[in-house]
């Protein structure tokens, strides 16, 4: 069932890369405040496909379908506002969640055609090349990714701020940066981080919210704040976090 799953949902990404090709609407909808013409197109493409395969879907541009079985948890287009600037970095991200339970996952890059997959206790790949452990650095020597606007120094060498929580949780999980915060003031919803979360899980990388609060919800109004990095590195970035922002809880 597993690497049906996967098969699932690799060709649900494939069917936004085809909506996408061939989209031609790139401007606001004037629906929602950071909603474009092609996150619509994107989403009709991969929840149909995901509907066929008889999975429930949880998608940030059309809510949760009510019923009873598997979640696939949907964001169309992760950076959405960079797609609409002609920054190549944005995603398409599904998770498939079971009893509050992450399963399989998919991350695909638009801009440089990298796949991100992970199987719930099967590791996670790039490209089809299994991830491993990325090896944590002194904070001092950290390049770390940041959503949001830090209120003040966390203590790393640099941070990057890439607009697309999915990859960079991805490059956590790929060692290529070495930790994430969310310091926004809304928090993410579940389909910015949920495929990610798993493919970090699966590369060793611990991910958690920074009010200590459980990551897989299915309800389309929480938000969270992650906070990613391989052991024992992610004691010090939750630290950091706690300092800068203040522990208080929200939503």
């Amino acid at each position: 069932m597993a690497q049906d799953l996967l098969t699932t949902l690799n060709a649900a990404v494939d069917a936004v890369v085809v909506a996408l090709a061939g989209c031609r609407d790139w401007g606001p909808t004037g629906l929602k405040h950071g909603q474009f013409g092609f996150d619509l197109a994107a989403d009709v493409a991969a929840t149909e496909v995901l509907q066929q395969a008889g999975l429930r879907v949880l998608s940030e541009e059309s809510g949760l379908e009510h019923g009873d079985g598997p979640v696939a948890v949907l964001d169309p287009v992760d950076g959405s506002t960079n797609a609409s600037r002609g920054i190549r970095y944005f995603a398409t991200s599904i998770c498939v969640v079971n009893e509050r339970e992450p399963l399989a996952a998919v991350v695909h890059d638009h801009g440089s055609g990298e796949r991100f997959e992970a199987l719930r206790g099967g590791g996670a790949r790039c490209d089809g090349e299994t991830l491993q452990p990325p090896e944590p650095r002194p904070l001092a020597e950290c390049v770390v990714g940041i959503n949001g606007w830090p209120p003040g120094r966390g203590g790393w060498a640099q941070y990057r701020t890439l607009g697309a929580a999915a990859l960079e949780l991805c490059a956590v999980a790929a060692g290529r940066l070495d930790g994430y915060l969310d310091f926004s003031v809304s928090g993410l919803g579940s389909w910015d981080y949920l495929g990610a979360l798993l493919v970090c899980a699966e590369a060793g990388v611990e991910v958690h919210d920074g009010h200590g609060r459980d990551l897989v919800v299915l309800d389309h109004q929480s938000r969270r704040a992650p906070v990613a990095a391989p052991s024992p590195l992610v004691d010090e970035l939750m630290a950091v976090w706690d300092r800068l922002s203040g522990d208080t809880a929200a939503g």
